[in-house]
């Protein structure tokens, strides 16, 4: 199984959001980052199985953005597991119901990807494993996914995933 655990993009600031936290929305250059940083994930060459993410609207926009980009055919489907402040044990035990052979992308918020990473490599939940907004790491297990069996096949800063998108062919160089 592969997990690749994607931050959401940039969003409007706390302090100067209105609405609740869970509206609180991307920023016109978050949006346009994580359309770049999807490009950049195109080019992996991961075959998705499954799209999952928080039902925070920062969360979903990015959902939604990686859906256009790299698998349009799936259906994003919100998972209470990824809701900001969850314990990441929860998205660990939900990933463990998934066939052995899936692609899972899932996109939420940190510090709980970071220490479902943690979970997934170290079998604990640690601070030490943060992703950057619209950053990923894909962990692969030669089975179902589990406390300390996943593998880093990479992990990559949001600015390495624009790159990689801008070799992308048919994007702009």
């Amino acid at each position: 199984m592969n997990c690749i655990l994607v931050r959401h993009g940039i969003a409007v600031e706390s302090d100067e959001w209105d609405g609740t936290e869970k509206n609180r929305p991307l920023t016109e250059k978050g949006k346009r980052r994580v359309r770049q940083a999807a490009e950049g994930l195109a080019t992996l060459d991961y075959r998705p199985t499954h799209l999952f993410t928080s039902p925070f609207v920062r969360a979903y926009d990015t959902a939604r953005q990686l859906q256009a980009v790299i698998c349009p055919k799936l259906t994003v489907e919100i998972r209470s597991e990824l809701v900001a402040g969850t314990k990441p044990e929860r998205l660990v035990a939900f990933l463990h119901t998934l066939p052995s052979d899936a692609v899972a992308i899932c996109v939420g918020h940190e510090p709980q990807l970071g220490e479902v990473a943690s979970l997934l490599l170290c079998g604990k939940a640690l601070h030490n494993f943060p992703l950057k907004k619209a950053g990923a790491v894909c962990i692969e297990s030669k089975g179902l996914m589990d406390l300390s069996q996943g593998l880093v096949r990479w992990w990559l800063q949001p600015l390495q995933l624009r790159a990689l998108g801008k070799r992308r062919p048919g994007q702009e160089t």
